[in-house]
C-alpha cells in the first residue's frame, strides 16, 4: 500500500504523511458545519471522481472553483450527478476506473444509506475494490442528523478510517474538533485534532478556557 497524502498538512503529519491507498474513509459532519472544506483538500492533492447525491454538478464545480482560485491544484476533478432513481450498478458506473492513486468522494453518502442493506453492503464492498485496484482513496460524506440513515452502522464498520467532525457552538464561537476513533490497520488518535475552518482548513491553535 501506498501513503497518499489528504491535502491537509495536521492530518498528514499525524498519520505519517498520509492515509494507506485503498481505503475507505468516512467523514462525519453536521450539515450546516464546514465539512466541505475538507472535501475540497483531498480533490485538490490529485486526481479526483466527485458524486454528488444532492447538489447539481454545475454547483459543486462551481463551489471547487471557487475555493481553488489562489491556491495550486495538482490534479483534474471530475463531478458526476448521481441519479436519485438510479441503481447501484449505475453509481459503481460513474466511479470505475478512478483516477490512479486518485480519490473518490460520494457527497453524500446519505441518499444511498437508505436503500436496501444486502445491496448497500454489496455496493460498498464493490467500491472498496475499485479504490484497492485504482491504489485510490475513497472519502464517503455522511451528514449527522437526529435521525441518522438506517445504514449509517454498516458505512462505519466497512470503513478503514472514521473521521468524526464535532462543531461546538458557544456564545463567543465556533470550536471543529475532529477526532479519529477508526484506523483499521493504524493507530487512532488519542486526542481531537482542533481545527480552525473559515475558508481554508488549518490549525486552531488558541486555548480552550473553562
Amino acid at each position: 500500500m501506498e501513503t497518499l497524502p489528504t491535502g491537509i498538512s495536521v492530518l498528514d503529519r499525524e498519520f505519517g504523511g498520509g492515509l494507506p491507498s485503498g481505503s475507505v474513509v468516512v467523514l462525519k459532519a453536521d450539515p450546516a458545519s464546514q465539512s466541505e472544506l475538507i472535501l475540497d483538500r483531498f480533490t485538490r492533492v490529485r486526481g479526483c471522481r466527485y458524486l454528488t447525491t444532492v447538489r447539481s454538478a454545475a454547483a459543486v464545480e462551481e463551489t471547487l472553483t471557487l475555493e481553488t482560485a489562489g491556491s495550486e491544484a495538482t490534479g483534474e476533478t471530475e463531478v458526476r450527478a448521481v441519479e436519485p432513481d438510479g441503481s447501484f450498478e449505475d453509481v459503481l458506473d460513474l466511479t470505475a476506473d478512478p483516477p490512479d492513486r486518485g480519490t473518490v468522494v460520494v457527497d453524500s453518502v446519505d441518499a444511498l444509506e437508505t436503500r436496501d442493506r444486502e445491496e448497500y453492503v454489496d455496493f460498498l464492498n464493490d467500491l472498496r475494490r475499485q479504490a484497492a485496484d485504482a491504489d485510490a482513496l475513497v472519502l464517503l460524506h455522511a451528514l449527522k442528523s437526529d435521525d441518522d440513515a438506517p445504514n449509517r452502522l454498516v458505512t462505519e464498520q466497512i470503513a478503514d478510517i472514521v473521521f468524526d467532525l464535532r462543531t461546538t457552538v458557544t456564545g463567543t464561537e465556533i470550536v471543529n474538533r475532529l477526532v479519529v476513533p477508526k484506523y483499521r490497520g493504524g493507530a487512532a488518535l488519542e486526542e481531537p485534532l482542533k481545527l480552525k475552518l473559515t475558508d481554508t482548513v488549518s490549525v486552531d491553535t488558541s486555548r480552550d478556557i473553562a
